[in-house]
């Protein structure tokens, strides 16, 4: 068997060992190890692969970026942010109809600027915002899918943990990602919203609506959001501004949210040992996903197929926007079957040289940025996609009276939304790109 076989018969070796519930790293991992074995034949070099291999991963100052956001995510929701954004959001929307999913949407959007988890974001809003929902007589249905779309806007608006994987593997700045993300979650929070109106309009018995606030009221819970507007000003706008570094920035943003929640009062002796002790956990999981994907890539890269396949498609002649949406397509269809950041890091090494050698009229930089961004929120898409999206699971875990397929209905206008704004987004580059283009 020839190494380029190898390296495609991997493929469904590896999607074999995920359907068997092994985990994706440790998946990724056996069969990088047993294809460079095949290839090398001898045990010796892959132990020294081994040895180089784990350092460079763990020692990586690129990675660093990763706790200290996981982190910052872990101190916010120990500061009241997650509960001040719903209550400002919801003061001013929940009187329409549909209104106090849509302020869930919108608090998803802020709490998504300060914590770059997707999961995390679920999770605390839910906490939050599912009882709000259920005592003004949302359906299990839509209040399950509201929160569980609105947790992905965690990973889309930044600073995102995702977007930071792909800028390391496509070797791109992570400061103009953010920038070029910023628009996309915008579109992504009002495209939701949108969403959820057409939805109560067809079916008025799904959703209520809260009293209607006073300006005075609207604008004193506006005023309680102020410490995430300062740790995301802090953050982001002093990556955009150059101030610091985005890993210093991260390390600003940990300090800020812990240093707001313990003035609240939500920081204390044993919560700050369970955050350091969660974010400690997260960060295991995503090291020893990045280190099975790299040991599977470094096999991949000798058996030269991504090379191989690069070639052949840019040789071929096929049209480079009929191959832009059968990878997004591709995307889609394995986002219901695995996590996002298994995803980024197990293709991004395979596609990127394929789409980055053909033309769409883009410079190498802007292109890696617009395709970054694409395929952020078609991974992003996948996270609410059925039967195996990570958010579903994780929302529906926290409102057991609600069966898994009413999450499943309630979650469609979402996927809509999403799959309207991808096509809009690959038709109109522009839109993702013009802010990066402004300010650099």
């Amino acid at each position: 068997m020839s190494n380029l076989e190898l390296g495609l018969y991997s493929f469904p070796v590896l999607l074999l060992l995920i359907f068997l519930r092994i985990p994706i790293g440790l998946a990724m991992l056996a069969c990088g190890l047993g294809g460079l074995y095949l290839i090398m034949g001898s045990a010796a070099p892959i132990l020294a692969k081994l040895k180089g291999e784990t350092y460079t991963t763990f020692s990586s100052y690129s990675l660093s970026i990763i706790p200290l956001f996981l982190l910052m995510g872990q101190f916010a929701s120990l500061g009241g942010m997650s509960q001040s954004l719903f209550k400002a959001a919801n003061a001013w929307l929940g009187h329409r109809r549909g209104g106090v999913a849509m302020a869930a949407i919108g608090a998803c959007a802020g709490f998504g600027a300060i914590c770059g988890s997707s999961l995390a974001t679920a999770a605390t809003m839910a906490q939050v915002a599912l009882p709000e929902l259920r005592r003004y007589g949302y359906s299990g249905g839509l209040a399950t899918g509201t929160l569980a779309a609105g947790g992905t806007l965690g990973i889309l608006i930044p600073p995102s943990v995702v977007l930071i994987i792909y800028a390391i593997l496509a070797e791109q700045n992570i400061a103009k990602l953010f920038v070029a993300a910023f628009v996309p979650g915008i579109l992504a929070t009002i495209g939701y919203m949108i969403a959820i109106s057409i939805y109560v309009r067809m079916y008025p018995d799904s959703a209520g609506s809260s009293k209607r606030h006073s300006y005075g009221e609207r604008f004193r819970a506006l005023l309680e959001v102020w410490p995430v507007l300062l740790v995301f000003l802090a953050v982001v706008g002093g990556i955009y501004l150059g101030w610091f570094t985005p890993t210093e920035a991260a390390a600003i943003g940990a300090a800020g949210t812990g240093l707001i929640a313990l003035v609240n009062g939500g920081l204390t002796r044993k919560t700050f040992v369970d955050s350091i002790l969660l974010t400690a956990s997260a960060t295991a999981m995503i090291f020893f996903i990045v280190f099975g994907a790299s040991i599977y890539n470094s096999f991949l890269a000798l058996s030269q197929m991504p090379n191989v396949a690069a070639s052949f498609i840019t040789e071929s002649g096929f049209n480079p926007w009929l191959v832009l949406v059968g990878i997004l397509i591709f995307y889609l269809i394995l986002g219901c079957f695995m996590d996002s950041l298994s995803m980024i890091l197990l293709t991004i090494p395979i596609f990127f040289p394929i789409v980055s050698g053909l033309d769409f009229g883009l410079g190498a930089e802007e292109f890696a940025i617009w395709f970054g961004i694409l395929v952020l929120i078609v991974v992003e898409v996948g996270l609410i996609t059925p039967p195996v999206g990570m958010n579903l699971f994780v929302i529906n875990s926290m409102a057991k009276d609600t069966p898994i397929l009413q999450t499943y209905r309630g979650v469609t206008p979402f996927v809509i939304s999403d799959i309207v704004r991808t096509i809009i987004l690959v038709l109109f580059p522009f839109i993702t790109l013009f802010m990066v283009r402004w300010l650099y």
